[in-house]
């Protein structure tokens, strides 16, 4: 066991809040997601069957990957899952999963839906956070304009100044409630705009405590200057920044869009690089946490413990509430509830919402551990392994 007391192969305490015939039910998902060609026509199935109403598509998908992976349609659904994880000392953030809206009364929506989720997480100690995409705030080609710096139309400025109003009416409700915004990356053509104005956030709310909070996508080559550029730039300005630190989820999207747009790949040239810089963004937070809060949002185990061993070997308390880790609801429980149990914060980040608005979420959930990074067959092989410990499986 490391010197952190941590230990990411102890299932029981992994899947303590499963009973057996949960337990069962994981493993079966989990088999069929383990099947990759399996996976990509189920992905594009369940998209057609939703978006035409087909019988029993929305009772399919609720039975089986949306149970495993989502909260439930509604806020009120997502009480009972909050509840138990912090019978298991795990926090909670809260994302509604809407994402690349269009209409301003489908936009508005999401502001409104996100301000009940703040209302919801001050009235509860266990959610810390929110977490908010802007794509569902805003028009995605009002984004790539504000990216590319664009000249708008009218009615684009517009758009903007009611997108602009969205985003600070949530910040403004967080910081009066006491409650954090974690505001997602997104793809490169439109992250520029993204960092900008979390950066203007950031300096208007995060001068008593963080409240704002960016996401830093370690897998690009950009990022680790990213970061501390941004830090440099919170203490010339008095202020604190909110780091989230992931990986990355569009590494495909972006090569792509690359090759096809004659630039350089903004992606890492390799694995080892990805993972070098996302654990030098961990000891860099780290080493300035009274400065920065952060937060180790991965699925990599050595990235979990690198932290842990950090915050140990520095003398830090485990509980300060800039040193925090958090990884997906009905992912890496292994990593999760070994955390809680030796007393880290953790949380999972718990989407809910409607079927129809969450189904491209559980696709990604689908297609991108299966095909990508192989966590499918980690999360089977260690259900296997507890459920043999209980005895259901020889």
């Amino acid at each position: 066991m490391a010197k952190s007391g941590l230990d990411f192969q102890n299932t029981e305490n992994a899947f303590a809040h499963k009973n057996d015939e949960q337990l069962a039910k994981s493993r079966r998902l989990f088999q069929l997601m383990n099947n990759r060609s399996l996976v990509a026509l189920s992905s594009s199935l369940g998209l057609k069957a939703v978006k035409f109403n087909l019988p029993f598509s929305k009772y399919a998908i609720k039975k089986t990957i949306f149970e495993q992976f989502v909260a439930g349609e509604t806020l009120l659904d997502s009480q009972k899952t909050i509840d138990e994880l912090y019978q298991n000392n795990t926090l909670t953030i809260l994302d509604y999963g809407a994402e690349s809206k269009t209409t301003e009364t489908d936009l508005d929506n999401v502001k409104e839906e996100t301000l009940r989720a703040i209302q919801l997480a001050a009235s509860n100690n266990s959610v810390p956070a929110i977490s908010t995409k802007l794509t569902g705030l805003a028009q995605n080609e009002l984004l790539e304009k504000l990216n590319n710096g664009d000249k708008l139309n009218e009615a684009e400025t517009t758009n903007m100044w009611k997108f602009y109003k969205r985003l600070d009416d949530i910040c403004q409700k967080a910081h009066d409630l006491g409650v954090s915004i974690f505001v997602d990356a997104e793809e490169s053509w439109m992250q520029i705009a993204i960092d900008n104005l979390v950066d203007e956030m950031m300096e208007k709310y995060n001068k008593d405590r963080v409240v704002v909070w960016n996401t830093y996508q370690l897998y690009r080559k950009d990022k680790l200057q990213f970061l501390k550029d941004s830090h440099e730039k919170a203490k010339a300005g008095n202020y604190m920044i909110g780091a989230k630190l992931v990986r990355g989820a569009y590494m495909d999207k972006e090569v792509r869009w690359a090759e096809e747009h004659g630039l350089e790949s903004p992606i890492q040239t390799s694995k080892e690089n990805s993972d070098w810089d996302y654990d030098a963004a961990i000891k860099y937070c780290v080493d300035h946490y009274e400065e920065i809060a952060s937060c180790c949002a991965s699925h990599n185990a050595k990235s979990n413990l690198y932290q842990a061993e950090l915050i140990e070997t520095l003398g830090i308390d485990k509980k300060h509430p800039h040193l925090n880790f958090c990884q997906l609801y009905g992912m890496s429980d292994i990593i999760t509830f070994n955390l809680a149990a030796a007393g880290y914060n953790v949380a999972k980040y718990l989407v809910y919402g409607p079927v129809k608005e969450v189904l491209p979420y559980l696709i990604r959930r689908a297609k991108e551990n299966s095909s990508v990074t192989g966590d499918m067959s980690r999360e089977l092989s260690l259900v296997v392994k507890e459920m043999k410990r209980r005895g259901l499986m020889k």
